[in-house]
């Protein structure tokens, strides 16, 4: 199902459903569409889903870092005046939704990460040096699947466009630094948060060992594997990933 984008404001985002909030956060070269599973299926049993857009190439490049994206998370929960939230992000949307709980506690209910950055730095998508080739591009979309085939003519399309984008390309860089500097290791055990971690046990962008360590240091989480998956789990096996949140859901009574 592709779901329409709202423009509120400097805001553009996907809602869809009632209920229960439940703010979608995508990846560095992840779009909104990587998450169609995940709105189609829990709009449908009584949650709120909100996809915004992030910013990540339309900051300046001071601003261009994972606290500032926390902050535009932060005033779009305001914007859209939203209370007790779920966070679910993939990748570097994980990390920003870490940083934001971090910042605003009391605004996050509950959060999800699958595949998520934070705690190890290679998970900003490096190696795209050789910008040019686009058989290279190919490659390193499909290593980020167990299954290349997830990775799609116009999923490995729209990389290549970005990587040869040279504002894209300075902005993807200074991301990569800003996960460096903002690695969440001495937070975590201070983040109270309930924390639901999903990930594939193939996973070669964050492996698997950094899901138990984010287990480790999280004081209230929970770790689930999804076997031959990447580091999308959303995407790859999409009915496995709604079955596990769903039932963490209803045994944590969100």
């Amino acid at each position: 199902m592709t779901h329409r984008l709202k423009k509120e404001g400097k805001y553009s985002y996907i809602e869809v459903g009632e209920g229960m909030p439940i703010i979608v956060l995508h990846g560095l070269m992840g779009g909104l569409s990587n998450f169609d599973a995940v709105t189609d299926f829990f709009s449908i049993k009584g949650y709120r889903i909100i996809i915004p857009e992030l910013p990540i190439y339309n900051m300046s490049l001071l601003k261009t870092n994972v606290k500032n994206f926390a902050k535009y998370l932060h005033d779009f929960i305001e914007f859209k005046a939203l209370d007790n939230v779920i966070l679910l992000g993939n990748s570097l949307g994980g990390h920003i939704g870490l940083y934001h709980t971090k910042l605003y506690p009391k605004k996050v209910k509950a959060l999800v990460i699958t595949g998520s950055s934070g705690l190890y730095e290679s998970a900003m998508g490096g190696g795209y040096t050789k910008r040019s080739d686009y058989e290279v591009i190919k490659k390193k979309a499909q290593d980020v699947f167990y299954d290349p085939a997830v990775a799609t003519k116009e999923i490995v399309d729209e990389v290549y466009e970005t990587v040869n984008d040279r504002n894209k390309l300075i902005k993807t860089l200074a991301i990569a630094k800003s996960a460096i500097r903002h690695n969440m290791a001495k937070d975590l055990p201070n983040m109270q948060t309930p924390t639901c971690i999903i990930w594939g046990k193939n996973d070669n962008v964050t492996p698997p060992e950094v899901a138990e360590e984010f287990n480790t240091l999280l004081p209230d989480s929970e770790l689930f594997w999804i076997d031959k998956c990447g580091h999308a789990a959303m995407m790859e096996h999409p009915k496995d990933f709604n079955t596990i949140l769903d039932a963490w859901f209803q045994k944590r009574d969100f």
